[in-house]
This record gives structure tokens, C-alpha cells and sequence, in this order.
């Protein structure tokens, strides 16, 4: 028989199988780490464990035990015995690094791992979380008072430049007016802009989200050219562009919802303005391994259990457009090499003729 690489104790041939089952404990060492504060605490210095222990309100013990393990995953180092400091890969933990990883690693291991806990029975049922938990449970996303804050850090937040990918993989030169649909922070349509000095914008999200982006939108190239639109788009589309954006907004919807969203986008459209629809676009098949793959298949089930959307094909695409009063004219893939781009789509799309 062969150990696991974890080495938690269970010795299995099916090595590979059972360290897929063990993926969990990265993930909970790094969010309890977020959750304590240990990269703050840590700073730019050596700490000795009783200080870290006072600071982080933990059990001394247990949080040199910890310690430890991140020391092993490279996100500390322990200089001495009980004194620990942060390694550069350590460093976007603490709250006030630039692009603080923060927010996004406890939206992942903690708000939406919650979520995934039922993916059993959202399999069975067809039906995401929160339409399962016990009513009498609070869900992680109603016991954090921040949650609200964190889901907004994470998305849209990104540095510009790395949607510049998805910018240039579209031709924007004969369009006048740009809006972002469900833009979160903007970064998407900050690269547009850059990219396309003579283009106007819109940024349209919901009230909180539109209040967190305004500071990224007051630089004086930006500001003169961009309206900043607070609005429900399950409700209505505010008119004005010729071209529509929607990045990673319709996979979070059924498609009854998805469809009612892009007929509010027709409702305000010119024959002759685009939606750009930028999601993930699945193989009809899947025969092989293939680890950029895997990511956007976990994506698909990350919908099912969080939200009831869902990832989908071309062919998938295209129906869902064709309901919602939409031709698909044009699939642009975008590349690079930064995997949060390099595997989305652009689905160009018309409005259908009257």
C-alpha cells in the first residue's frame, strides 16, 4: 500500500483519490489564518507565539500549531523556535496589502464553502443551497456582517490590466458608448476605456456596489467619461450604449431568470447595438482529464449549489440567447496567460429583427 501524500494518517492505494478528498484542509488552515488575523498581526516582523497568541485572542498551543502548517504550505516562516514571520507569498493575507487576497479567500473557504457543504443534496434535488438549509440554520452568509462588503472586494476588483485580454479581444473602435452590466468594481470597463480613449462608459450595478466602485472611477481621464448607474437589472437596463457588456453575470441564473435579463437588455437596445455576453463556453464533450477544464466545471457545480445557474455550451449559448430575442453572431475566444481570462469567451450577440 501507498501513504497519501497528505499524510494524515490513513495509508490507501487509492493515493491520488483520497488526497482529492483531503483538499478541504488547505483551504480551512488558510481561512482560519484569515479569520485570526495572523498576517496582520504578523506584519513585517518576527513574532514570538505569545505575543501572536495575545493579538489573534487564540489558544497558544493551537495557534503555534497552525503556524506550523502554514510554515510548511509557504505562507509563514518559522526564523527561530516559536517565532514566526510572513513569507512574500504570505504577504496579500493581511487586510492592507495592495490586492489584498483577504476578502477572497474567506468568500471562498468560508462564505461559499458553506454552500458546498450540501452539494450532495443539490445534485439530488437539482435545487441550490439556500433553498435547502434548514431555516433554523444560519447560513455563513447571514452570520457575517461583512458578507455583503466581501462579495463586492472580490468582484470586479481585479487590476485592470487584467482584462486587457478581454478588451482587445473585441473590436471596440466603432462603438461610441460602453455599459457594463452587473460591472461590480469596474475593472473590466477601466480596461476598456484605457484601451479606447475615444469610447464613453457605463458602470450599472446594484446601490452597494456602485458606492464601492467610486473611488476607482474618480481619476479625471476616467471620470469625465464614465456614468456610474446604480440599478436592479433584474428589473430594468438603463438605455444609452451601443454595446452591452455581461461578464460572469447570467452564469449565476436559471434560465427562465437569465432570459428575462436579456430581454430587459433588448428593451433598450438599437438594431445594430451588441451584447457581449463574457462567460465560460463548455465543450459538448468531455472525454480527458484537463485541469483548466476542471476549473470551469467546479464553476458549474459552484453555481448549483450557490445560486441555481449554471456554465454552459455553445449550443446552450446560443438557446438561451435565441429566448431572450438575441442571435449569437460571433464567438471571440480570449487569450493570455493569466487562467482568470484565458479560458472565458466573448459571445457577441444581436438583437433579433422585429
Amino acid at each position: 500500500m501507498t501513504q497519501t501524500k497528505g499524510d494524515i494518517g490513513n495509508v490507501t492505494p487509492n493515493a491520488e483519490l483520497v488526497e482529492m478528498a483531503m483538499g478541504y484542509a488547505r483551504s480551512r488552515t488558510l481561512c482560519a489564518a484569515a479569520r485570526l488575523g495572523i498576517a496582520d498581526a504578523l506584519g513585517d516582523e518576527v513574532r514570538n507565539i505569545s505575543f501572536l497568541a495575545e493579538h489573534c485572542q487564540a489558544d497558544r498551543e493551537a495557534l503555534y500549531r497552525l503556524l506550523r502548517a502554514l510554515a510548511s504550505m509557504g505562507v509563514t516562516e518559522e526564523t527561530a523556535p516559536e517565532h514566526f514571520r510572513l513569507t512574500p507569498f504570505g504577504k496579500p493575507l493581511r487586510k492592507d496589502a495592495p490586492h489584498s487576497a483577504w476578502a477572497a479567500v474567506i468568500f471562498w473557504a468560508d462564505l461559499l464553502a458553506d454552500e458546498w457543504s450540501l452539494l450532495t443534496d443539490c445534485v439530488r434535488t437539482g435545487k441550490p443551497a439556500p433553498q435547502l438549509r434548514d431555516p433554523n440554520v444560519l447560513s455563513r452568509w447571514s452570520q457575517v456582517p461583512e458578507a455583503g462588503a466581501i462579495f463586492r472586494a472580490v468582484m470586479g476588483t481585479a487590476p485592470a490590466e487584467d482584462y486587457a485580454p478581454i478588451a482587445r479581444a473585441w473590436d471596440f473602435s466603432g462603438a461610441k458608448v460602453v455599459a457594463d452590466l452587473g460591472g461590480g468594481g469596474g475593472s473590466l470597463l477601466l480596461a476598456v476605456l484605457e484601451l479606447n480613449p475615444h469610447l464613453r462608459g457605463m458602470l450599472v450595478d446594484r446601490e452597494a456596489s456602485i458606492d464601492a466602485a467610486k473611488s476607482r472611477f474618480a481619476d479625471e481621464k476616467f471620470s469625465s467619461r464614465c456614468e456610474l448607474i446604480a440599478a436592479d437589472l433584474d428589473e430594468a437596463v438603463p438605455a444609452g450604449a451601443d454595446v452591452y457588456m455581461l461578464k460572469h453575470f447570467l452564469h449565476g441564473y436559471q434560465d427562465e431568470d437569465a432570459v428575462a435579463v436579456l430581454r430587459n437588455c433588448g428593451s433598450v437596445m438599437a438594431q445594430n447595438g451588441s451584447l457581449l455576453v463574457i462567460e465560460f463556453v463548455l465543450p459538448p464533450l468531455v472525454n480527458r482529464a484537463d485541469a483548466q477544464l476542471e476549473g470551469r466545471l467546479m464553476s458549474d457545480l459552484n453555481m448549483l449549489a450557490v445560486t441555481g445557474g449554471k456554465e454552459r455550451s455553445e449550443r446552450e449559448w446560443r438557446s438561451l440567447l435565441e429566448a431572450g430575442g438575441f442571435h449569437l453572431t460571433r464567438v471571440y475566444p480570449v487569450g493570455g496567460d493569466d487562467l482568470m481570462v484565458a479560458n472565458v469567451a466573448i459571445l457577441e450577440a444581436k438583437p433579433v429583427s422585429a
